[in-house]
């Protein structure tokens, strides 16, 4: 498995110098600074490639794109959508020009992740991502007040969430606000509350199978421009795997992929596999999922949740969350091996060490919420270790 770290850029507060430190030799960036729906042209594909692979002595390389966005027409189904068909076409001939072949996007509308809190305390003064049901409950039904949200949680957690809005500050409500809006990456608007509704309002009459239509018309129109290229879509799954603010969510759980795989047959048609996005629904099973879908899997992301009874759950250590991780690498090496043997030039799958504990030196620095250094070197370090110990006892190749 190709170890590969998330690298925000020129500007991460995390040097390439250090990443190389950890133990990784691929890249994981994008573009941040192109706005959605424009084309990255080739000459700032190769200016980026150029910074991360200058230093010989590092031995680093692009190796994933993470993420090219789609914009939010194509989610809509509205505006120009061959324009933006035709730039995102445009940008993966660039990128399969450029030797980069695998392009990580995901479709959840409006938000990326979400969490309610970005630095939940741990034993000895480390933090963790976590999402609370009662406090996504009160931004939703008492901050943004969404008609119908109610309907969305059980009487508990409509209670707690009225007391803890009763109990809150003005400052902890623009916190909560600040910790929702910090999962969007890279060129985007952070919504308040009143530009928020606006957004929403746009998906007032899309629903679940109108959403998986709008997905299967983008991967219609892209994904033979993809193949052509020589690059593969790996569509990310939602996270939480769950509707959020009434909008659906289409890449949740196994049938969702089966349905997006399935939307556009083709290798350049893939899977990422987060192993923490999907441990989140209670629903999956993720060793299951992974070992389903091996064939389809192009990248992979590494992380563990501890789920609750009430919908919360929260960034758990590498190696001791809900999901059985072990069992997961080895399915990842079970299918590098097949892809070995069937003569694959590409077999080596990248995998990330995805969200890390704030932990150590890191604790309060300004790196992107879920990504300091210490956090995901212990957690590449962990999981380097299964990997390890899997392909010497199976006589697996690495």
């Amino acid at each position: 498995m190709e170890q590969t770290w998330r690298w925000w850029g020129p500007n991460d507060l995390i040097s390439l110098a250090s990443v190389r430190q950890a133990g990784a030799t691929g890249i994981v960036t994008a573009l941040h600074d192109i706005p959605y729906g424009v084309t990255w042209s080739s000459e700032a594909i190769t200016e980026r490639r150029h910074i991360i692979e200058s230093d010989r002595s590092l031995g680093l390389r692009w190796s994933v794109v993470e993420s090219v966005p789609v914009h939010e027409d194509i989610k809509t189904g509205t505006g120009d959508l061959e324009t933006l068909y035709e730039n995102y076409r445009q940008t993966l001939r660039n990128l399969g020009a450029n030797g980069i072949r695998t392009v990580c996007y995901n479709f959840m509308p409006v938000l990326d992740w979400t969490r309610t809190e970005l630095r939940h305390p741990l034993p000895g003064g480390g933090n963790a991502l976590r999402f609370n049901a009662h406090e996504f409950a009160a931004f939703e039904v008492h901050m943004l007040r969404r008609p119908g949200a109610e309907a969305g949680y059980s009487d508990d957690v409509l209670d707690r969430a009225r007391a803890w809005f009763t109990a809150s500050s003005e400052a902890d409500r623009d916190r909560l606000l600040s910790s929702i809006m910090a999962g969007l990456p890279g060129a985007f608007d952070r919504y308040d509350i009143d530009s928020l509704r606006r957004v929403l309002a746009r998906y007032a009459e899309i629903d679940r199978t109108q959403l998986r239509q709008h997905l299967a018309a983008f991967l219609r129109a892209v994904i033979p421009a993809a193949e052509e290229a020589g690059v593969t879509m790996c569509i990310h799954p939602d996270d939480p795997p769950r509707p959020l603010l009434g909008l659906p969510r289409i890449c949740s759980s196994e049938e969702d992929i089966e349905f997006i795989l399935n939307a556009a047959p083709s290798p350049a048609n893939g899977l990422t596999l987060c192993t923490g996005s999907l441990g989140a629904g209670a629903h999956n099973d993720v060793p299951a999922i992974a070992a389903r879908f091996a064939e389809n899997i192009a990248f992979v992301h590494l992380r563990n949740v501890q789920k609750f009874d009430d919908g919360s759950f929260m960034e758990a250590d590498h190696l001791t969350g809900d999901t059985d991780m072990v069992a997961v690498v080895h399915t990842i090496l079970l299918e590098q091996r097949r892809r070995h043997e069937a003569g694959d030039t590409q077999w080596r799958l990248p995998f990330r060490p995805d969200h890390g504990h704030e932990l150590l030196d890191d604790v309060g620095k300004a790196t992107h919420p879920g990504y300091p250094a210490i956090g995901r070197l212990r957690g590449l370090a962990e999981i380097r270790g299964v990997m390890t110990a899997l392909a010497h006892q199976h006589r697996l190749p690495v």
